[in-house]
């Protein structure tokens, strides 16, 4: 006799319950394309003559769409995170439209007359309604003012961090954070104001140089640079100043050799951003410096012009050749803080720390 195995029937595989419907990775798109479409069909039949309003309903319908859609065929869950990641694009979007407008609007309007000779040349002898001049004088006074109070600032900022991160306890420390953080507020004019009094005070005349604007320029420039590279600082592991020390190595050779280095990138972006920060202020200029129609090299000495307090006065003249003097000395503004970025980036990537497998 043969002996039979009983076997059970197989079981039919069960459903797998987790699987749900999906929308295929292009569907943000086309529903950002309809939003779109419909957006300005909207926008054309109620008259709206403003892209930006268009713009607006299409983000609004975009919103809109991308939730119930994915509701439709994914669930309320699924469709609150989209909706979720839709307000941080719309967000973002919203960021950027400022910017797209301010840079394009600079950019078509300083083009016109940005030449050779407007880099060249100064307003001496130029009438205020005609044609022609430039801004060869004011890119000076800018170059010196902004420099004469990076050397003196960026230090000042840079040991004031350095001495709240790494040595900074009890009182002292906690009046220079605090003085610190209100003079981060400080609007420009207050700080012009305070060099003139003090000005005033030690030699009883009002100043008239560039380099009284660039202590004004100073005051608003150390206090972001104390607070980035406080900030930068303290990202810097413990570990590595604990491997140093243990070494023998003495605290100021940690702090040179090992701290610095390693956060020597957004040292340097926040300097750049300090730079940037003061290189577009006009009052203290207007307050200390007063200006000039003609070329000064010597920033101790006789009034300067700079480019905003530059751009500033050509605006206020009223007439159609001192407005786009203005916006070209706008762009160049613009172009040259794009470079000093760019100079900043280089900078730190050269000096960041190299690491190895």
């Amino acid at each position: 006799m043969s002996n039979l195995v009983t076997q059970a029937p197989v079981a039919a595989p069960r459903p797998n319950t987790l699987a749900h419907a999906h929308l295929p990775r292009w569907a943000p798109a086309v529903i950002a394309a309809g939003a779109i479409a419909l957006g300005v069909a909207i926008g054309l039949g109620a008259g709206l003559g403003s892209k930006v309003q268009w713009g607006l309903i299409a983000l609004v319908l975009f919103v809109v769409g991308t939730y119930a859609i994915t509701t439709k065929v994914e669930g309320k869950r699924q469709a609150k995170d989209r909706v979720a990641t839709s307000l941080v694009w719309a967000t973002f979007v919203l960021a950027v439209i400022p910017l797209y407008s301010l840079i394009e609007t600079t950019i078509s309007k300083g083009v016109k007359i940005l030449d050779v000779n407007f880099l060249s040349h100064s307003m001496n002898g130029v009438l205020t309604i005609g044609p022609g001049g430039g801004i060869y004088h004011a890119i000076i006074g800018t170059l010196e003012q902004v420099g004469i109070a990076t050397i003196i600032g960026a230090p000042v900022g840079m040991l004031t961090a350095i001495y709240l991160v790494e040595y900074g306890k009890g009182r002292l420390a906690k009046v220079v954070t605090f003085f610190v953080d209100v003079m981060t507020g400080i609007p420009s004019i207050v700080a012009g104001l305070f060099i003139l009094s003090v000005w005033f005070v030690i030699n009883g005349v009002a100043p008239q140089s560039g380099f009284a604007g660039s202590l004004a320029l100073t005051i608003l420039m150390t206090p972001v640079v104390v607070r980035s590279t406080e900030e930068m600082l303290k990202l810097v592991p413990n570990e590595l100043r604990e491997a140093s020390l243990a070494l023998g190595i003495p605290k100021w050779r940690t702090i040179l050799k090992v701290v610095v280095p390693t956060a020597i990138g957004g040292i340097t972006t926040g300097v750049m951003l300090a730079v940037a920060r003061i290189a577009g202020e006009s009052a203290p200029i207007a307050l200390l410096v007063f200006g000039s129609n003609t070329i000064n090299n010597n920033p101790f000495s006789g009034p300067q012009e700079s480019l905003p307090y530059y751009i500033y006065k050509q605006y206020g003249n009223g007439n159609q050749p001192s407005y786009d003097r203005a916006w070209a000395a706008a762009l160049v503004l613009i172009v040259f803080v794009m470079i000093l970025n760019m100079v900043a980036r280089g900078i730190a990537r050269w000096k960041a720390p190299k690491t190895g497998r």
